[in-house]
Parts: C-alpha cells; structure tokens; sequence
C-alpha cells in the first residue's frame, strides 16, 4: 500500500492585464506510488552540515552575486532560460552555472540559488537538503517532505547540480511566476526566520556611493533580543576609505554575551568619480596621532633652518656598557652637584635574578636631599624595543616628584629595579636634583646582595664590553628652535653630523666618549609658524619605537610612536600631531632599544583658512 503524500501545490495558469502568463499554486490531495530510501538516506537522519545563511552570504558574494537584502520579508529572483543574468530585488546579478532547459524543464542551480536567495543548504551522506527539498545526486533523485519526485527532476551537467524551479519553489513553499513563453522566471521566497536568541548585527554608512580618497563614515548598531551585551564584532571589508574605484561588499557578523553568533550582515559601497583624496593628504586629515601613513618623497623634503640656543647645562650620566654584566659590580660611578639625568640600560647575563640599583652617597658634611623629577623605567623584559618606548611614556607622564634625605656621609638607593630574571631587561630614565654633592653609583647586584656602601666597596669595577658606551655628557638637553616657512621640510635627528653627538667622558677609564645616538639627551624644540601643520617621525635607521611629548597653545599631551608595532621605513612616518597653535613645542628624547637617526617632517594640512570644506568630522 502507498503512503499518501502531503498536500502538493499544482500549477494553474493565469493571465493578468499586460497578457502575461502566471503560474500560482493550489492545493491538491493526490496518492501515487512512491519509495524510500533506508532510514540513513531520509532527511529525519540527515547530517544537518549547513551552509548556513552566514556561509551563504559569502558563497553568494564568492560568486559575485549582490547581498540579499536581509530586511526585506522576501527575496525575489529573476531568470531566463540559458542566460547568466539575472536579477535579486531588481539589482543585477550574474550566474556562473545559467539557467537550463532540460528535459522540458526549466532547471536552475541548486547551490547558486540557495546563496543568491540567503538559504540555508545542508549537506551530508551524499544528499543534499534545501528546505523540505531532500538531493541524492548520485542517484539522481529529488524528495519533498520524504516523497519521491517524478524523474527528471534533478540533472547534474558537468559538476552544477540542477534542481526544477517548479520543484524548488515547492521546497522553499515560494510562489513561481512565469513569462516570456516559459523563459523567464521570477522566484519570491521568504526569507529565512534565523535564530530567536541569537543576536542581530546591524550597521549603516553615510552613503552608498563614494569618490576615491573620500571618508567612509560607519555606524554599527547591533542588538540582542534579550538585552544580552555584544561582546564582539567581527567586519569584513571595511575601510575608513577606499582609493580604487569598484564594489566593495562590508560584513558585520557580531557575538553576544552567551556566545551566540548573529548571521552576518553585509553593506555594499560603490567607489567611483574624481578623487577627493590621495593617501598623503588623506593621512594629514584624518590619521590619528601614532598612525602610520605612505609618503614616497619624505627623503626628497629640505632641511628646516635649526637654530641652537643655550640650555640648562645639567649633565647626563650613561650606563650601557657592560650592557649584558656576568657578574655584580660597579657598572659606572660619577659625581653631580644639582641637576642631573640618569639614563641606564642593562640586561642580566648573570645567570640568575638580580636587580640594577643607583645608589646616591652624600659627599658632604652636612644631610644631603635628592629629588626625584621625572622617572620612566622598563623591566623587567626581554623584547628590547619596549625598553625605550615603555620607559618614555613613563618618564612623560611624570608620576609625581619624591625626595630622599641622605645624612652626611650616608649613602641611598634612589633607584632600584624590579627583580630582573636571567635574559631581561632594565631601562630607566632619571631626572634628580640634589642639594650638594654627592656619588652616583650605577650597580648589577644579585638579588641577595643588598645595595649598601660596604657591598659598593667590596665589588669590582666592570669593564666596558667595547660595544657600547657609558660616560658622563655635560649638556643633557639640546634647545633648538625652527621657524617654518617652506612646506614640506624635515628637522633630522641623530645622524651625526647634521645634528651632531654630544661628547663626554667615561670617568672610570679617563677615556672621551661621542654619544651616538644621543640616546638620553632631551630635545627641547620649538617651532614657530605651525598652525596649520602637521607634524610626522620618519625613521631613518631601522626599527624605532617611542614617545614625544607636545604642547600646543594649552594642549599637553603624550604621544605614543607608533601606536601599535614598529615604525621601521622612512616612507612610512608616523603622525605626531596636528598643530592648532602658531608655536609648537616638542619634547623628544631618542628611545634606547631604538634605531636613530630619525626625522621630524612637517607639512601643510589644509589647504586654506580654517577648517577644509567637506572635512568629516563625526566618527561615531
């Protein structure tokens, strides 16, 4: 006995005023004699292995097929016979595998209608389900609600799988309408209900069309049904701006507290027009400061008049040979009187934890105060470009002054470093000023060894390791002062020659010492002429990593350089800052861990009074 099939829609034609013929469907009850296949090949067993609306978004964008348009309460496809166009809610759209009539049957491709029309497509045990439509390719043979399909219902032509779009509509329980003699077809189905806990991506743009170089302004509001927070988002495709002209597809998928994943929701943005913008002028818009930007012609920019003023005379003491000590000792041991700066950097080749201290004995016969002014450290570490820029930002920010009181003939630890494990890392940076004289005493202990005078007298002097420097250098700050007139020009920092290195003396060794690099010595620059400029770094030397400090009119602020990895090729300079002032002043102080000479690039951001017309502004 045959089992009786669910209701079945049968077509009947109708024709509407512009003498078109439309197919609709009716219900009818009919019993026909069908088989089964075991219970593994019925859709109750099928392996649910999805392409889920998320997997068919991307399949349909893979095949160059527009996004559906997710909102709609349905998605309406149109084709013809044997033509690879076709259109998705009146927008073009393009079939790899075309339409076919076969077997008197207008056929289409299975897996490039379920992606084009956003359905779910399930595969697995070698069929293939698409709604209450269950495929067994291989057999050639198509089921609805479990019930066999007449013969010829499904055709596979080379590696394309066909399916009836009669049988398809069944599947999708879509309407079918049919014109231009059985040519052309127009498919609408629902769209698919989704998930009701999971969370719903959305975002807008301020525009759907946009001129190369021109800024792309996103708004994202997702939600969740049940108020859960959307912890993540994941975008495809976007970019703050696109400088070559086309179709570009923009894909949001977020995740919601539980975990739950929305299905991903996509954007197309057209680009096309005049350019507004290069990446250069671009960048000196809208780069944040610490971003990287393209400039091929930084090198070719003249030099800024510079001009040298006298500064604070307070000298630098540097340690940083040995800069990997084997053993505890005396790494370098001067005498100041007032101002000073302490710049250290060491690694602890010991073999096992020690510490870097500065102990500060008093010289005189009467008590000694020493105050710490500025203090930026690292450590412990051991990737050595975060020793210079971690260090600065530190030294910058400028935590609060403290003084230690040192009795007469006393000594103190005015630094002390964290416990520093075998291959880490010191870096500190420090600015003291005592009330009377007193020694400075630079020390790799290991950790039992306490930082005291009589353990001071007792350790052997280190030797420097011929490879890096340690000495005292008398001018710890460089005063220089600029004045724009010709835009672009570059101020170089570092070279050696066109800012030439300060040069001192190792006091243990009596030997002259040329600080290359000046690494430790603050740059105190003031520019004149600056409103309106920015301001980039262009690495000269290699890798660098670090941090400047600016005032701009009340603006004081701490620049991280870059603001995430290395700036490392001059035809990438980071951007400093966009001066609202006319006088700019820059506190530099090249980064230990750090390759120098770098340049300071200054450029005309606007292209006249005031603000520049169309600039956008809002960032949500």
């Amino acid at each position: 006995m045959s089992p009786t099939l669910p209701t079945r829609a049968e077509p009947r034609q109708e024709r509407d005023g512009n003498a078109q013929t439309r197919v609709s469907f009716a219900p009818h009850t009919s019993r026909v004699p069908v088989r089964f296949f075991p219970s593994t090949s019925t859709p109750r067993t099928l392996t649910r292995r999805f392409l889920s609306p998320a997997r068919a978004l991307l399949a349909a964008l893979a095949l160059g097929l527009p996004a559906s348009a997710a909102a709609l309460g349905a998605v309406q496809l149109t084709v013809t016979t044997d033509q690879p166009a076709a259109f998705l809610n009146g927008e073009a759209a393009t079939f790899a595998a075309p339409p076919r009539l076969i077997g008197g049957r207008v056929m289409l491709p299975l897996r490039e209608t379920a992606a084009l029309l956003g359905q779910t497509l399930g595969t697995g045990a070698g069929q293939v389900q698409l709604g209450r439509l269950t495929v067994d390719p291989a057999r050639g043979a198509a089921f609805l609600a479990g019930a066999l399909q007449p013969e010829g219902s499904v055709a596979t032509v080379g590696t394309t799988l066909y399916v009836s779009a009669r049988l398809l509509a069944d599947a999708l329980n879509a309407n079918l309408s049919v014109e231009d003699n059985g040519r052309t077809l127009t498919l609408t189905a629902l769209r698919e209900g989704g998930n009701p806990l999971a969370p719903q991506a959305r975002f807008s743009t301020d525009k759907g069309v946009y001129a190369p170089g021109e800024r792309v302004i996103f708004t994202d509001y997702p939600f969740d049904p049940d108020g859960a927070d959307i912890v993540s988002r994941r975008w495809a495709g976007r970019q703050e701006v696109y400088f070559q002209p086309g179709t570009y597809t923009v894909t949001l998928q977020v995740t919601n507290s539980r975990g739950l994943q929305s299905t991903p929701f996509s954007r197309m943005i057209r680009v096309e027009g005049t350019p507004v913008d290069s990446p250069l002028s671009y960048a000196l818009k809208y780069a944040e400061p610490g971003d990287r930007f393209p400039d091929p012609q930084v090198l070719s920019y003249p030099s800024a008049p510079v001009q040298t003023v006298a500064g604070p005379g307070s000298p630098l003491l540097f340690s940083d040979s040995p800069e990997a000590p084997t053993q505890s000792g005396i790494l370098y041991q001067d005498t100041v009187a007032g101002r000073a700066r302490l710049l250290a950097y060491h690694l602890n080749s010991l073999g096992r934890p020690a510490r870097l201290y500065v102990l500060a004995r008093n010289l005189e016969p009467r008590t000694v105060e020493v105050r710490t002014e500025r203090l930026g450290e690292t450590a412990p570490t051991r990737i050595e470009g975060l020793l210079g820029q971690v260090t600065l930002l530190d030294y910058f920010a400028g935590a609060g002054a403290h003084t230690l009181t040192v009795p007469a003939g006393g000594s103190v630890p005015v630094y002390a470093s964290p416990t520093l494990g075998p291959g880490t890392g010191v870096n500190v940076l420090q600015d003291l000023t005592t009330s009377g004289r007193v020694e400075l005493t630079f020390l790799m202990l290991e950790e039992s060894l306490p930082p005291t005078a009589q353990v001071a007298q007792q350790l052997p002097y280190l030797q420097p390791d011929g490879r890096h420097q340690r000495g005292t250098f008398p001018n710890a700050v460089r005063s220089l002062r600029v004045n724009l007139t010709t835009l672009p020009a570059r101020i170089v920092i570092g070279d050696g020659q066109v800012d030439p290195a300060v040069t001192g003396t190792d006091v243990l060794t009596g030997q002259p010492q040329r600080l290359l690099g000046n690494y430790g010595v603050l740059y105190d620059l003031e520019v004149s002429g600056a409103a309106g400029t920015a301001v980039a770094l262009s690495p000269r030397g290699g890798l660098y990593r670090g941090a400047m400090n600016v005032q701009d009119g009340p603006l004081s602020q701490t620049i991280k350089l870059p603001r995430s990895g290395n700036a490392l090729t001059p035809d990438q300079p980071v951007l400093l800052w966009r001066s609202q002032t006319d006088r700019l002043n820059i506190d530099f102080v090249p980064a230990s861990g750090s390759n120098l000479p770098v340049s300071l690039i200054f450029y005309r951001a606007r292209t006249g009074p005031g603000v520049d017309v169309g600039l956008k502004t809002y960032q949500p």
